[in-house]
């Protein structure tokens, strides 16, 4: 009867949600959007370019999505925000909501003045995931003898710049990074950033994640199957009542013949 539960979230109706409010859950049950970033850097250099996209719930035929900046809205009211050039000014927290989502959590964009900076995906960690490390020139000027360094010493060296990946990341690579290269003759390095590698998530709350979402379809399923049994019982209950009077009307015209 249904496909997934991505499919039922698609479908709801205004309907729907007042039954939520009436089977005692709140705007909190709903899914909570989510803001990327493309290409997925949370430290760019000015006159960079950044997309920011809202992956949310929306109702059918409304795909308009909420858009803060620092606790703001801002005009945009797609599901991508596009900053063409960033400046400093574009340095903050964003969120986004779609019409069946609730506010997503805060992304940190920084914007950078300098030549070099060392970019990477986050800079907290779990234990076994990769650390995607990026020395990015401003302007994609070419960079030539990079290095990539933690805690002040040298970890890996490009003679042509490229991305340095450590994958299966362990406590011991949490530290101090950046990087440096030649930018023509000028020798520059960016500034250091911390990372963090944590031990792996818990299962207790992956659990707890997966029950949530599993009573969000068993209570989506219930509330179509009321909503189904309710329509037909009231049509059945019609059909007898009419029923009901085309057999007393019937009655009433014999008793009437037969006086």
């Amino acid at each position: 009867m249904f496909t997934g539960c991505s499919s039922m979230k698609q479908l709801l109706p205004l309907t729907v949600l007042l039954l939520l409010v009436s089977a005692g859950m709140t705007v909190a049950d709903l899914p909570k959007a989510v803001v990327l970033l493309d290409p997925p850097w949370d430290r760019v250099l000015q006159e960079d370019s950044v997309t920011l996209k809202c992956q949310g719930t929306y109702p059918p035929g409304d795909n308009a999505t909420q858009w803060l900046h620092n606790g703001s809205r801002i005009s945009e009211q797609t599901f991508s925000y596009f900053i063409e050039s960033a400046r400093v000014e574009d340095s903050g927290e964003y969120r986004c909501q779609t019409g069946l989502s609730t506010l997503s959590d805060p992304v940190q964009l920084e914007v950078h003045i300098g030549w070099l900076l060392l970019q990477t995906t986050q800079q907290v960690f779990q234990e076994g995931e990769t650390i995607w490390l990026k020395c990015h020139s401003w302007k994609n000027k070419p960079v030539q003898k990079v290095t990539y360094l933690r805690n002040g010493k040298g970890m890996k060296y490009f003679h042509w710049n490229s991305d340095f990946y450590i994958p299966d990341a362990t406590h011991n690579h949490s530290g101090s990074y950046f990087c440096r290269g030649l930018i023509g003759h000028r020798n520059t390095s960016s500034e250091a950033v911390n990372i963090i590698v944590q031990g792996p998530a818990s299962a207790t709350v992956s659990r707890m994640l997966l029950w949530h979402q599993i009573t969000f379809c068993l209570v989506m399923g219930v509330l179509f199957a009321i909503n189904t049994g309710l329509y037909f019982s009231v049509w059945k209950n019609l059909r007898n009542s009419m029923e009901d009077r085309r057999k007393y009307k019937f009655q009433w015209s014999l008793d009437v013949q037969e006086q």
